[in-house]
């Protein structure tokens, strides 16, 4: 008998079939075949009593087999642990844990609520989960369970999934492409292919996105890196579309319910552990085209939200050891604007997230991570900042970890802005400064000249000083979170009314112009500045020095029609529309030749930054740059370094004509125009180019990018 048993008591387990159980071992955590059994392995620090259930099928209410964990039998320290045989692949279970219901000092245990391994590999996916019953009663903070929270909830909760350990695929390794030869691409797994334009046999999942490989091959991508694949609840959202009265639902998965478990929605074969297979197929797939996988993370926050939240893993498992809380410790303290905090700084939450990553590593073999507000991973017991987190010291230099890639969002939701100084080398990070840079210089903001110079070379500004290089700047002028490349240039504000939250998400610094007219547009005037200022923001990422990050269907114009923050539209919002492709050739033409440019050009690979004699800036007239005249907005930069061939980049951000004085070519060449996005395909952009003799002048259109190679 345990010290806490369950009152009034759960349904009866269905079968009195018995089976032979041990005492197990703590370590490791989770599931693990041991002397043909399993070992199951889970930690409560403040827990009284743990209870193991098998089922049979998601839909049950009541478990095949329920195993009472003991203190004294089968607890070491604060893992409990039990060892069961005769369990198979594909078995279902989930874990119960009972201990003080004491909201105000931390602790929410309810053994009534079935609870996610948070080591679990694979979770069945429901169609809706139970979220809503238990919303908001822990909030009375009584020290009672309210009713409503009394109710057993198997059959509307996940249960996590048996799997072999080993499948027999280690043949694939990460490729570890050099950072010099990095071309990243971000997607959403099922936006990317769902809809029907996207013309492949298995839409929206795992299997559909390695049916756009060749696409992708032929455009010049080495790296995908995917919005987060971890397992989320798409139905957490409550609210419907004011616009046309359908339910909104969690798109992108920036909610995570299990760290380690792969989203079983987008698999094709099933949700019982078929998922981990897929993803394993696609990774592999990816590999032998020689393209990277690196995965969007969270771990700063998880789906159980605040108070008001549900509770299905960590919250029942121990609140008070995962959450930051409050002095009044029934809130939670919250820096990443979802309700909660992981306790980042705790080292069982060290250890979790370690473990989460050689996971993906280790067995599914991706080759990097972005971290999503990875500042908070930063922050102490106190929310402070700290000047060098211990965790993100271990995860730099973990053994497993050391040589895949590493990204961070150096940012969060309370205040904190890292960029060009977060932690050590080992890190890269999304230069937030780069895409607002580069955006107001393009729109003609004023005083832009010597920031757009900056972002060119590097961010030396920004890296430099902490031993850094180009490879820490991940270049972007657009990313999942804010406008796509072709709103950029067709909206001045944001329009997330759709998401039903009166169009106050979403941030109003998008630094955006319309050019005449708010949205689509017939006009052949708006369609052409439109069409160039594309054409400009693409050839300024590819000609950066840094890694360059494209979002997906910018190389067509992706619309998602003036929202910047359609996290919740899982619709031809969020989709990729791939007749647009047929449409915008142009631009796909001018992306794919853009990474053909660099790649051709040594200069623009280096992962160092220019020194001085490699570079000459221009204005105009030919002289330097005046860089504190707030009205300048043409800008020359004329590079040649180790005897490759010199580039001269001009760039004129003015809505007027400008005749932008050419520098003589170096000795025994000539220059030749690679790129002038004034103009049309194909003369926009020649790898050869077309050799301009004798020019010593070029008459730059409004708003355009010209590019002179020496040969």
């Amino acid at each position: 008998m345990s010290d806490s048993p369950l009152h009034p008591p759960l349904p009866p387990p269905t079968s009195d079939q018995t089976v032979k159980v041990g005492t197990g071992l703590p370590y490791p955590l989770g599931v693990h075949r041991r002397n043909g059994g399993f070992n199951f392995a889970v930690l409560s620090r403040h827990g009284t009593c743990v209870w193991l259930e098998f089922y049979d099928t998601i839909d049950d209410d009541a478990p095949t087999h329920r195993f009472e964990l003991t203190s004294g039998r089968h607890r070491t320290g604060d893992i409990w642990h039990i060892w069961v045989e005769g369990v198979a692949a594909g078995q279902l279970y989930g874990y119960r844990v009972d201990g003080p219901y004491a909201p105000e000092e931390g602790h929410r245990f309810n053994p009534y609520r079935l609870l996610i391994d948070p080591y679990a590999s694979a979770i069945t996916h429901l169609d809706d989960w139970d979220f809503g019953k238990a919303r908001g009663y822990d909030l009375q903070g009584t020290g009672e369970l309210h009713e409503m929270s009394r109710q057993n909830n198997a059959h509307a909760t996940p249960s996590c999934v048996v799997l072999n350990s080993r499948t027999g695929w280690e043949t694939t390794r990460p490729l570890q492409h050099p950072w010099s030869e990095t071309i990243i691409y971000e997607t959403h797994v099922r936006g990317f292919t769902v809809h029907e334009s996207a013309g492949v046999e298995h839409p929206g999942t795992y299997r559909g996105l390695t049916e756009k490989i060749p696409y992708l091959k032929d455009l010049g991508i080495t790296t995908i890196e995917l919005m987060p694949v971890h397992e989320f609840n798409e139905y957490e959202i409550v609210r419907l579309n004011p616009l046309t009265g359908k339910s909104l639902r969690n798109f992108w998965g920036y909610s995570p319910a299990a760290f380690m478990a792969p989203n079983a929605t987008y698999a094709s074969a099933g949700n019982q552990g078929e998922q981990v297979q897929e993803f394993r197929e696609m990774v592999a797939t990816f590999h032998e085209a020689d393209i990277e996988v690196l995965l969007d993370v969270v771990f700063n926050h998880t789906a159980e939200g605040s108070e008001k939240g549900p509770t299905f893993s960590w919250r029942g498992l121990d609140n008070k050891l995962y959450y930051f809380l409050n002095e009044n410790q029934a809130f939670y303290k919250d820096f990443t604007g979802t309700g909660n905090t992981l306790k980042t700084y705790h080292p069982v939450v060290h250890d979790l997230i370690l473990d989460a990553l050689r996971h993906w590593v280790v067995e599914m073999h991706v080759d990097g991570f972005r971290f999503e507000l990875d500042s908070v991973l930063g922050r102490d017991e106190d929310g402070t900042l700290c000047t060098d987190p211990p965790i993100l010291e271990r995860i730099a230099q973990d053994p497993v970890l050391r040589h895949v890639k590493m990204i961070a969002e150096a940012w969060d939701a309370a205040g904190a802005y890292q960029v060009g100084h977060f932690h050590e080398r080992r890190w890269s990070e999304w230069n937030g400064r780069f895409r607002d840079d580069v955006r107001r210089f393009w729109r003609g903001d004023a005083g832009m000249l010597g920031a757009f110079a900056q972002r060119l070379t590097g961010s030396a500004d920004l890296y430099e000083g902490s031993g850094k290089g180009p490879e820490s700047s991940i270049n972007f002028v657009t990313c999942h979170d804010g406008f796509t490349l072709n709103d950029l240039v067709s909206y001045e504000r944001k329009h997330n009314e759709a998401n039903g939250e009166f169009n106050r998400d979403g941030s109003d610094a998008n630094y955006s112009a319309n050019y005449g007219i708010e949205g689509p547009t017939d006009n052949n005037a708006i369609q052409a500045i439109r069409t160039r200022q594309i054409k400009n923001f693409l050839a300024t990422l590819f000609l950066a020095r840094g890694v360059p990050m494209l979002l997906h269907g910018d190389e067509f114009r992706r619309t998602q029609q003036g929202n910047n923050n359609a996290y919740c539209q899982d619709n031809e919002i969020g989709w990729t529309l791939w007749d647009r492709r047929e449409t915008y050739a142009d631009i796909h033409r001018f992306t794919k030749k853009m990474i053909a440019v660099r790649r051709c050009y040594p200069t623009l690979q280096r992962m160092d930054f220019y020194r001085p004699d490699e570079v000459q800036w221009l204005s105009p007239n030919g002289t330097p740059p005046d860089w504190n005249a707030p009205s300048a907005r043409q800008l020359g930069m004329q590079v040649q370094s180790n005897g490759a061939p010199a580039l001269l980049m001009l760039f004129n951000a003015a809505p007027e004509p400008v005749d932008f004085t050419v520098p003589a070519p170096p000795a025994n060449g000539g220059w030749h125009r690679i790129i002038d996005t004034q103009l049309d395909a194909p003369e926009d952009i020649a790898l050869k180019g077309e050799r301009l003799d004798g020019i010593t002048m070029y008459r730059m259109a409004p708003r355009s990018t010209v590019v002179l190679a020496s040969h």
